[in-house]
């Protein structure tokens, strides 16, 4: 709901702070008087394109600022959170400033929470929050969408429960059609990655390549490649240890064996040299065994050496043509061939996996049929009803010959809302063809249907603010009663504000708000004054209204009787 709305230098309108509140506004005045700027500051409030001819002339730049509150958790919200701005909390409620400048060469600036954002930013937190039907401009419901969710609304719990479970199959109906498509389209790819995958691992498991078998048998092929070095060095290393036929010095086992005794000669005078003597013992032991390991080793390479490498080379070229392809080690190579044996198994799936995705397609689009089919006809339903309460709207203001109705026509394919294409539509006189609302009607007539529509609709699919520029054009007398009685029903679920010539519409209002126009003198500008009316001046206002007399006895008469009646109503 708009609590106020501030605007300066708009047109007509210097400097103008306007009461709002909760109920049905109307705003009067006399022709010219500024009533239309009003609208004009909203509509800037919602996005619409600013234009520099409104910026009053003596004013560097116009402006429009507006405190609304709405629910704590309203989307206007988030809205304005999400564009930086800052919302104030109190009660379970929010409180919003928007606001909007244009200067006099036509640039603008929005502004949301305080912090200024796009101008599309402000529209989009404004379309949340107010809906216009102007003479030349009804924005609400004019999308099929809109129709639409306006026509499910109304049908209730039963269709949004079908609707509920027709979205849940629709989206996964949607995914799987998705992955299937994925799938067959990829086979032939998919086929040829299999084929290959198929090829590598019986190469892999051909050459069957062990943990860190390349690194082991680089060191073999160095062992092998070194036999004769090595045979002599363990020849030499054995003779230096136990001496040899042609050995040309003492055996270091012999050594050993001689310092040991001549310690042990003398032990029994130094306890110290008998435990080096006991030492010299355990060398010894050492020195024979490590003595007889250089002698098995020597033995060990009596093999056939050149049979050996041979073999040892030729698994690592196999090996080394796998790193090749593969990896850069076998270790990585034997990683690769796990990954992808599990790759393998997957596309190997493939056709039984297409075949299971084709069945649960089949079943799904027989449920979204089901569903579809269910939405067509409680649809239909509603729309026979919704169609006979706006009619009996339209009687009532002064359309006895239009006829309004709701077309649920089928499409070719589903869609995320079932199969219906769904249009409100207005023959407007006997013997014409019914077309959309927005084209088969125009000015006031249009604005009393989207009022009919409105009323019907308020109390499943409102909006927080209605604002509806001359409703009552073209009418009067008893019609002018019922628009006025209509807009004040309206007003009781949600804000409404209206702008009116009629006094019978704007006995019904909550809140009277009067616009007066003001000459300049001596060369001044011409401007206007906006205030809230108290009760005896709304008597008087109306008279003048009714009768452009409002000094007259008869007409404040008139006008009293209009404000009780309206009352009692």
């Amino acid at each position: 709901m708009i609590d106020q709305l501030r605007i300066a230098n708009l047109g007509v309108i210097a400097s103008a702070e306007v009461p709002l509140g909760p109920g049905l506004t109307v705003f009067t005045g006399e022709t010219g008087a500024g009533k239309t700027m009003v609208v004009t500051a909203l509509g800037l409030l919602l996005g619409a394109r600013s234009d520099a001819s409104t910026v009053r002339r003596d004013a560097k730049n116009a402006s429009v600022e507006a405190v609304v509150r709405v629910a704590a958790d309203a989307p206007a919200v988030n809205l304005t959170e999400d564009a930086g701005g800052e919302v104030e909390m109190h009660d379970g409620d929010a409180d919003l400033i928007l606001a909007r400048t244009v200067s006099g060469d036509g640039r603008s600036r929005a502004f949301a929470g305080g912090r200024s954002a796009p101008v599309s930013v402000l529209g989009a937190i404004g379309s949340s929050l107010v809906t216009v039907h102007g003479q030349n401009d009804q924005l609400r419901l004019k999308s099929a969408a809109a129709q639409r969710q306006a026509l499910d609304s109304f049908a209730g719990a039963e269709l949004a429960a079908v609707s509920a479970r027709y979205a849940e199959v629709y989206a996964s109906w949607q995914a799987h059609e998705a992955e299937h498509s994925e799938l067959v389209t990829s086979a032939r790819e998919r086929l040829r990655e299999a084929e290959m995958l198929q090829a590598a691992l019986e190469e892999i498991d051909a050459i069957d390549p062990q943990p860190d078998e390349d690194d082991n048998l680089k060191s073999e092929s160095v062992r092998l490649g070194s036999i004769e070095e090595l045979r002599v060095a363990g020849q030499q290393a054995h003779e230096a240890l136990t001496g040899g036929d042609f050995a040309e010095s003492h055996a270091a086992t012999s050594l050993v064996d001689a310092a040991k005794r001549v310690l042990e000669s003398v032990a029994d005078k130094d306890a110290a040299l008998g435990e080096l003597a006991a030492r010299l013992q355990e060398i010894e032991v050492l020195l024979s065994d490590v003595a007889n390991e250089v002698a098995s080793y020597g033995a060990s390479l009596d093999e056939d050496v050149p049979a050996l490498l041979e073999h040892v080379e030729t698994r690592r070229a196999e090996l080394n043509k796998l790193i090749r392809k593969y990896a850069p080690s076998i270790n990585e190579v034997i990683g690769w061939a796990e990954t992808n044996r599990a790759r393998l198994d997957e596309l190997h799936q493939d056709e039984s996996t297409i075949a299971e995705l084709a069945a649960t397609l089949e079943r799904e689009r027989a449920e979204l049929e089901e569903l579809a089919g269910q939405l067509t006809a409680l649809r239909r339903d509603a729309a026979v009803s919704v169609a006979g309460r706006v009619d009996a709207e339209l009687q009532e203001l002064a359309m006895p010959d239009a006829q309004f109705s709701v077309d649920v026509s089928a499409m070719d394919e589903l869609g995320p809302h079932g199969r219906d294409r769904v249009e409100f539509l207005l023959q407007p006189h006997p013997g014409t063809d019914p077309r959309p609302v927005a084209k088969s009607a125009s000015g006031g007539e249009l604005s009393r249907v989207m009022l009919a529509i409105e009323v019907v609709l308020a109390e499943v699919n409102p909006v927080p603010t209605f604002i509806f520029d001359e409703v009552d054009a073209g009418v009067g007398g008893k019609a002018a009663v019922e628009i006025g009685r209509r807009l004040s029903m309206l007003a009781k679920s949600v804000q409404v504000i209206v702008v009116t010539h009629l006094a019978q519409v704007a006995a019904f209002a909550d809140n009277h708000v009067r616009i007066l126009k003001s000459s300049g003198t001596d060369g001044g500008f011409t401007e206007s004054d906006v205030r809230a009316l108290e009760d005896s001046e709304r008597v008087v206002e109306l008279a003048r209204m009714l009768a452009g007399q409002e000094d007259s006895d008869s007409a404040r008469a008139h006008a009293q009787e209009l404000l009780d009646s309206a009352r009692r109503a």
